[in-house]
């Protein structure tokens, strides 16, 4: 099944939509929002797929035109988005850029941060920053919502606990994070909202590309309407998902509705471009001395969209516009 949350209130109104994502019919009468589905998943979801059923067969006489515009993210806040950088070449170029060398824990031992879950932005949503010098960069990863997940999960476990899969935009604002990280306490104003794409995905939906725990497809990343990268998001990850769960789950349990994120999606191979600028501009530097390619600029506009096997929409497309912030708004 698909499913995505209308603008409505802070927690947007539950909506099942058609494997086509053309249309969409109201699932009030099951769960009035996404996060209280997942409160309740082993009775919602059975619902919930009999709607998309109904849906799909062109049985639903409630269904009306998707509009993208008009969802927010999946979660609009989420009680946790933890994120992780599982890709070793993100890792290894993005340590390279500091002039700092990767550490060999992390081949055993996952990287994850916890970001700021209070307000996920919606696949249209601009991007709105104050400043362009603060290096403002997308990152296009694939995330996980979990249910309710036992503190000391089992790898095993944790697979049964991934109830749905998503698309994110993870914005970073580069310049700002190298003296936060200083401090030895995390990211704060480096790490601005994320957004989703409009939809979430049952791993049953997906099929054969979701193994139970790595999604085999590519990601594509326009910039300015241009390919900028289509890695293979399946490839080159030192973890997998139930890993990263086990790992946040190591002293505490995860609420349903917990986003975990394997971070920016990476490959060794080059030939399939990047997923942020960071990685371009840091091959650029240790090439040449210097990095070419800018950050972000207002007006410039992101899309990043992930295709099922067949070649048709899967998630639905990230599509968003830089834009200054108005703070007289």
């Amino acid at each position: 099944m698909k499913l995505a949350s209308l603008k409505s209130g802070r927690d947007g109104r539950l909506v099942v939509v058609a494997d086509d994502l053309a249309t969409a019919a109201e699932a009030n009468r099951i769960a009035a929002t996404l996060q209280a589905a997942l409160e309740d998943w082993a009775t919602a979801a059975p619902g919930l797929q009999a709607l998309s059923d109904r849906l799909n067969a062109g049985d639903d006489a409630g269904a009306f035109p998707l509009v993208v515009a008009e969802c927010a993210a999946p979660l609009p806040r989420a009680y946790q988005w933890a994120d992780g950088s599982v890709y070793l070449n993100h890792m290894r170029l993005v340590r390279q850029a500091r002039g700092a060398e990767m550490p060999a824990s992390f081949l055993d031992d996952p990287l994850i941060y916890q970001g700021g879950s209070d307000a996920m932005l919606g696949a249209r949503d601009d991007i709105e920053v104050a400043d362009e010098d603060w290096g403002i960069d997308f990152e296009a990863e694939v995330a996980v919502i979990t249910d309710d997940v036992a503190m000391g999960v089992t790898a095993a476990e944790a697979r049964a606990h991934i109830k749905l899969l998503l698309l994110l935009n993870d914005v970073s604002l580069r310049r700002l994070i190298p003296a936060e990280l200083a401090k030895g306490f995390g990211f704060l104003h480096g790490k601005p909202p994320s957004a989703c794409s409009p939809v979430a995905v049952s791993p049953e939906e997906i099929g054969a590309a979701w193994d139970g725990a790595r999604l085999h497809l590519p990601l594509r990343v326009d910039l300015n309407g241009e390919k900028f990268g289509e890695p293979q998001a399946g490839d080159d990850m030192a973890f997998d998902f139930p890993a990263l769960i086990v790992h946040a789950a190591k002293t505490r349990p995860l609420s349903a509705g917990t986003i975990i994120g394997a971070g920016t999606v990476a490959n060794a191979d080059a030939a399939r471009g990047y997923c942020c600028l960071f990685e371009l501009r840091a091959v650029e530097t240790a090439e040449a001395g210097k990095a070419t390619t800018p950050f972000l600029a207002f007006g410039d506009r992101v899309r990043i969209d992930m295709r099922d096997a067949k070649g048709g929409p899967l998630f639905g497309a990230i599509e968003q516009e830089v834009v200054a912030h108005d703070a007289a708004a």
